[in-house]
């Protein structure tokens, strides 16, 4: 059984037009996702595809105007916003994508010791900067004096000391170098051979391939494939997406090739299949219907026509 699984899960926001008029904007629907003891489950797609939304909607802190429908069971147990906020921080944590997530006003020493479960917080703060390589001078600093490396192993530490199961890291390696990212990713890769399920969300594929152990490919607000990560090879002809086997083939070392058009805005979807006005192989039926996601090849896909 998945430690975590989100079935069908949708997200619509409430705004206002002029003269007060109420409308829902769903920027997620039929996403489903799931991820195991062990395993690093990287979420990959484009800017506005939901990915950090699907983070913000499993640990229960999207904004109050935020509308859920579908389920997001932790362990078998269908979590409820009371039971979220009774597990978040605790068995559900989260490696934000920003490290201005850390409190400006506080030592950053303090700040993991406030998550650390267990008798002793500061001998587990200190152990977990010691095994990331943070001098011990570091506890007393604030999250201005840290290098943008040295903020985010204090984030990736939060995480550690908190005794979390699932841990949602959200894009934790742009703009790092490369002995940086090779470190960072480790630490995941490590958090999942303790036993943790893990959600590596990145745009980065090639990052993600490091160390994932399947691939969960979003567009346009859902799941269109979901893919082991040996997958992902030569000219992605294992691939069962005609949109999975585009971003691999974008890739430099892949040809560069670019794909036609732009992924929709969530208030300007197409009927039916949201990536059919850019796909090559789009049919009369992709207009008239959403495919229904379905089991292909060890992997999951929404395309009625891959194989």
């Amino acid at each position: 059984m998945p430690v975590l699984e989100v079935n069908d899960l949708s997200v619509a926001f409430a705004q206002y037009e002029s003269g007060l008029r109420r409308k829902e904007l769903t920027v997620i629907s039929g996403l489903n996702v799931s991820v195991g003891s062990g395993e690093i489950l990287a979420v990959v797609g484009s800017s506005g595809s939901g990915k950090s939304l699907l983070a913000h909607a499993i640990l229960g802190i999207l904004p109050g105007n935020a509308r859920l429908a579908g389920t997001i069971r932790y362990r078998g147990e269908t979590l409820t916003p009371a039971r979220q906020a009774e597990l978040r921080g605790a068995e559900l944590a989260l490696v934000p994508q920003a490290v201005t997530f850390l409190d400006p006003l506080m030592r950053v020493g303090r700040q993991v010791r406030l998550a650390a479960r267990g008798s002793d917080p500061t001998a587990a703060q200190r152990a977990v900067f010691a095994r990331y390589n943070l001098p011990p001078a570091v506890e007393k600093l604030y999250p201005f004096e840290l290098s943008g490396g040295m903020a985010r192993r204090v984030l990736v530490s939060t995480a550690v000391v908190s005794g979390a199961q699932v841990v949602i890291a959200d894009e934790p390696t742009p703009g790092l170098d490369e002995a940086a990212l090779r470190e960072t990713l480790g630490f995941f890769r490590e958090m999942a051979d303790a036993g943790r399920a893990v959600m590596l969300i990145t745009h980065d594929i090639e990052a993600a391939l490091r160390v994932a152990d399947r691939i969960a490919v979003f567009y346009a607000g859902t799941t269109i494939e979901v893919a082991r990560a040996e997958d992902f090879a030569d000219t992605g002809e294992s691939l069962r997406h005609p949109y999975s086997q585009a971003l691999w083939r974008a890739l430099p070392r892949n040809g560069f090739i670019p794909l036609a058009g732009f992924q929709p805005a969530n208030c300007n979807l197409v009927a039916g299949c949201s990536f059919q006005p850019r796909c090559p192989r789009a049919a009369t039926e992709c207009a008239k219907a959403e495919p229904p996601p379905r089991v292909l090849r060890g992997g999951m896909v929404r395309c009625h026509y891959a194989s």
